[in-house]
């Protein structure tokens, strides 16, 4: 760990501190790739975790501040994040000093919650940051699916769970290791219901891939 870290982290504490409970503040070693501090969690992450980042030194890291950015939490909870790249002497980053605030809090306070997220411009989230992030991509395929039909996780019923379990398969979810504990904490199932639900929805793709399958050499024929 990089011993110019311990003076960023007294830095992230202060900041996690004056904003308690609301502020997440993460410090990320570049040369690990791992969190080296963090304080006031409330995304799941521990020191020692990997920080999922994927960044290009030369490029990417050219701005030394990116966000302000939306992103969504575990638990729906929408949070607002900037990141502050780390630099050693020579202007090299070392690392990634990350606040995330949870602007769930500002839900009742409508004036002052317009003034707090208008008060920056919002980018999409940056693609840098969250290339193998699969925990985020999760997040969001899920809050995606609620959102346009305007339900909660509890409101879902078997069908739209498999239908949303199916989305994630297709967002290439279950193909990292040990994902399934993290989705079925998501959807709020036993593992043992999320591995059948998962079955069905890929024998349902798997058959509408033979029906579209179907119908193209049907078209062709008729060419013929």
């Amino acid at each position: 760990m990089n011993q110019d870290f311990g003076t960023y982290a007294t830095v992230a504490q202060a900041i996690a501190k004056l904003f308690q409970p609301y502020a997440e503040v993460i410090v990320h070693d570049l040369s690990t790739g791992k969190i080296a501090h963090i304080f006031n969690s409330f995304s799941k992450r521990r020191v020692g975790d990997d920080s999922m980042t994927e960044i290009d030194d030369q490029i990417s890291l050219d701005q030394d501040v990116i966000g302000p950015y939306r992103k969504v939490n575990w638990d729906r909870r929408e949070v607002r994040s900037i990141t502050a790249v780390l630099r050693d002497p020579a202007g090299k980053p070392i690392g990634l000093l990350c606040i995330n605030f949870d602007v769930s809090v500002f839900d009742g306070m409508a004036s002052l919650a317009a003034t707090f997220l208008k008060s920056s411009v919002i980018i999409d989230e940056p693609e840098i940051l969250f290339l193998r992030d699969w925990k985020e991509k999760a997040n969001k395929v899920l809050d995606d699916f609620l959102e346009q039909r305007g339900i909660s996780v509890s409101g879902l019923s078997r069908d739209e769970t498999i239908e949303i379990i199916g989305a994630l398969d297709d967002a290439g979810i279950f193909t990292v290791r040990n994902s399934a504990p993290y989705v079925s904490e998501l959807l709020g199932l036993s593992r043992a219901t999320l591995y059948k639900y998962l079955k069905v929805a890929k024998d349902s793709g798997s058959k509408q891939q033979e029906i579209r399958g179907s119908r193209g050499k049907g078209a062709r024929a008729r060419k013929k």
